[in-house]
C-alpha cells in the first residue's frame, strides 16, 4: 500500500492594510486594558519597581545586575529601583553564596503578599468584566488567549 504524501497547506496571506488595521486596534485595546488593569491595584509602586518584584518572584533569586539584565535597564537605574524596594520592606539583600564581592536579592514575605494582593485585584476586576460578556464572547477570548500569549513572547 502506498503512503500519499501530504505537503502543509500555505499560509494565506492577509492584506498589508488587514494587518495593519488589526495591529492598530490591538494596540489600543492591549494598551487601555492594560492601564485600567493597573488602575485596579495601587500599591504606590511604578511599573519599574512592580516588573522588578515579579521578576525576583519568577526567578527566586539574582544579582542586582542580573535583575537589570532581565529588566532591560542599566544597572545603575536597577541600584535606585532596589533602594526603594529595600526601603519599603519589599525586597531583601544577601551574601552571594560564592562571590563574596556580590550580593543577591530576594523578596521579603511583605513584597510577596503585595504581589499576590496585586495580582487578586486585578484578576477579581477582570473576572468581573469578563462575566459581564456574552458566552460567545468569552469563548471568543478563550479561544485568542494562547494566540496573546504567543504574540507577547515573540
Amino acid at each position: 500500500m502506498e503512503q500519499k504524501k501530504t505537503t502543509p497547506e500555505p499560509v494565506a496571506r492577509a492584506e498589508p492594510s488587514v494587518v495593519s488595521e488589526l495591529a492598530a486596534e490591538l494596540r489600543i485595546s492591549v494598551a487601555r486594558l492594560s492601564r485600567r488593569l493597573r488602575r485596579q491595584a495601587r500599591s504606590g509602586l511604578s511599573v519599574t519597581q512592580l516588573s522588578a518584584l515579579v521578576t525576583l518572584d519568577k526567578h527566586t533569586e539574582m544579582t542586582p545586575r542580573e535583575l537589570a539584565g532581565h529588566e532591560h535597564v542599566k544597572p545603575p537605574s536597577m541600584t535606585r529601583t532596589v533602594a526603594s524596594l529595600e526601603a519599603a520592606g519589599l525586597v531583601a539583600r544577601r551574601a552571594h553564596p560564592t562571590d563574596g564581592r556580590q550580593v543577591v536579592l530576594a523578596l521579603t514575605d511583605s513584597g510577596r503578599s503585595l504581589l499576590v494582593e496585586h495580582r487578586r485585584l486585578k484578576e477579581a476586576w477582570l473576572a468581573q468584566r469578563l462575566a459581564e460578556l456574552t458566552a460567545e464572547e468569552r469563548a471568543a477570548l478563550e479561544r485568542a488567549a494562547p494566540i496573546l500569549e504567543r504574540l507577547s513572547r515573540m
